[in-house]
């Protein structure tokens, strides 16, 4: 019972600390708005089109929002040695990087939901299977938050996160058929697409809106879970190595 006390608090200390933050707004809403805004410009694609950009859409809402929030809150507290006090929590250290990485898997959930109610404004989205949908993009904002707490734990200052998040983050754009299919990608680049979590979660959105996903939903559902397990597993690692043992 403890142990769930201290996950909560550590949790409501993160929100009221960190969440709705300027670099979190700018990085998690306003960036991937402006960036399909530019698309649509460029292209003369009408709204009509809309739907079919969605899932790249949400797909980088998640992405750009749970990175951005890990990028500020583990780097910043290892730079003023609060993380360092809080690694003396008498809890185990799994609960307590679930309770450090919890707000910001709720960050990215909200944030995925942001341009599906503009869409749904703008223009007549098709039949959207929701369970498939709901079940990606919280599997999804899991997988990016580990990846975002992953390069947190690897770096020492907070502009070196946000470095090293865009050294992932910006070849995913093209990389992982967001907005432009695997099969058009040269053929030396093809096989990296499927070394990257955002490829599996972005084709699993895309199959609950539109039917057209290209991977089989089951197998999208058990890489992305195996991406979460191993990146979280590597953190935890990490952490062990360079601040308990």
């Amino acid at each position: 019972m403890k142990s769930w006390i201290a996950f909560w608090n550590i949790l409501a200390k993160d929100v009221r600390s960190y969440y709705l933050k300027p670099p979190n707004i700018s990085w998690g809403l306003l960036f991937p708005l402006v960036w399909i805004t530019m698309f649509f410009i460029r292209s003369g694609l009408g709204m009509d089109k809309l739907p079919d950009l969605l899932p790249g859409l949400v797909a980088l809402s998640i992405l750009f929002g749970t990175t951005s929030v890990l990028s500020v809150t583990v780097t910043f507290e290892k730079k003023g040695r609060s993380f360092e006090r809080l690694l003396l929590a008498p809890i185990p250290l799994g609960l307590l990087m679930l309770a450090k990485t919890s707000g910001a898997i709720l960050f990215g959930t909200i944030n995925a939901f942001v341009p599906i109610l503009v869409a749904m404004l703008l223009t007549d989205l098709p039949t959207v299977n929701w369970h498939i949908l709901i079940s990606a993009i919280v599997l999804l904002a899991i997988s990016s938050t580990f990846l975002g707490l992953f390069i947190a734990v690897s770096v020492k200052e907070v502009f070196e996160a946000q470095t090293f998040s865009n050294f992932f983050r910006f070849p995913m754009i093209f990389l992982c058929g967001l907005f432009f299919p695997v099969a058009s990608l040269p053929i030396f680049l093809r096989p990296l697409p499927y070394v990257l979590p955002l490829t599996y979660g972005a084709d699993i959105l895309r199959g609950s809106m539109t039917g057209t996903n290209i991977i089989p939903l089951g197998l999208n559902f058990l890489v992305l879970a195996g991406f979460c397990a191993v990146l979280f597993y590597i953190s935890l690692r990490n952490i062990n190595r360079k601040w308990i043992t």
